[in-house]
């Protein structure tokens, strides 16, 4: 009695259907649907892009451009960097003029960035090196008032760029010897021949990234220069510090060697006499 209520409960099924059931079990498959096809065709792609995404996001933090300041303070700091770009002027072109001069802080931040209007006619904005176009000079600063700012920004200040002694020429300023820290000058930056590398090269080789890809950015150019000051600087400071003492060594030692007032005259008195 229990066996047959339990036949009639069962449904009957279709010849055919129990007929393909056995054969896609045969095979280790399972019967299509359409909710089967969209999560098979699905299921890798969203998990392939959630791990291309992470491994994209992790390689990004892990590799933070050196070159973006971690600190938002903007004060004028003991060590400034300054980079300038410059236009041709003359009938030629080949004259070199201030176009836009830039002033970071030890962190980065920039102080001053101002583009310059030369007192002669520009010819050439070397716009591919300079990034500099007709229209930024449009309303530019009188060069005299650029030059008044940077003058008192950089007084009493550590210098530090790249090549710095044809920035300070365009500008028509002087800076101490002492107070300069120029990374084309400095020893360890030097090729095998003891001449300067290109900037973008020194960035590559001590920083690990990439700069003046086309256009030159003055601000990017200041920062890169400031962070190899400030990777080197302890050691950077010795080397002055120590080529001052040996200076002064050197100017004692020559002063030693003169013969005192009192000793020349009686020297030439001798000569004199004899």
């Amino acid at each position: 009695m229990g066996s047959a209520l339990r036949n009639a409960k069962q449904p009957q099924l279709n010849p055919n259907w129990a007929q393909l059931c056995k054969k896609l079990k045969s095979h280790g498959t399972k019967p299509y649907s359409k909710a089967t096809e969209k999560s098979e065709s699905e299921t890798p792609k969203n998990v392939l892009g959630k791990r291309k995404e992470r491994s994209n996001a992790e390689s990004d933090d892990s590799m933070p451009n050196p070159l973006v300041p971690t600190s938002s303070d903007c004060s004028v700091t003991d060590a400034i960097a300054m980079d300038c770009e410059m236009v041709g002027v003359s009938p030629l072109g080949n004259k070199s003029a201030l176009g836009r001069v830039t002033v970071v802080n030890k962190w980065g931040n920039v102080i001053y960035d101002e583009y310059v209007r030369p007192v002669d006619r520009v010819v050439d904005f070397r716009t591919a090196i300079s990034g500099i176009r007709p229209r930024d000079l449009r309303k530019a600063k009188e060069f005299r008032i650029v030059q008044k700012k940077v003058a008192e920004l950089i007084r009493g200040r550590i210098l530090v760029g790249h090549a710095l002694r044809n920035d300070l020429r365009a500008l028509l300023l002087s800076h101490s010897k002492k107070d300069l820290r120029d990374t084309s000058e400095y020893q360890p930056f030097l090729n095998r021949e003891g001449r300067s590398k290109a900037l973008r090269h020194l960035a590559a080789e001590f920083l690990g990234v990439k700069i003046q890809n086309g256009e030159h950015c003055p601000v990017e150019d200041a920062r890169a220069a400031m962070l190899l000051y400030q990777k080197y600087k302890k050691e950077w400071e010795k080397s002055i510090k120590d080529f001052i003492r040996l200076k002064e060594k050197q100017k004692k030692r020559k002063q030693k060697k003169k013969p005192k007032e009192g000793e020349a005259v009686n020297l030439n008195h001798a000569k004199t006499v004899s």
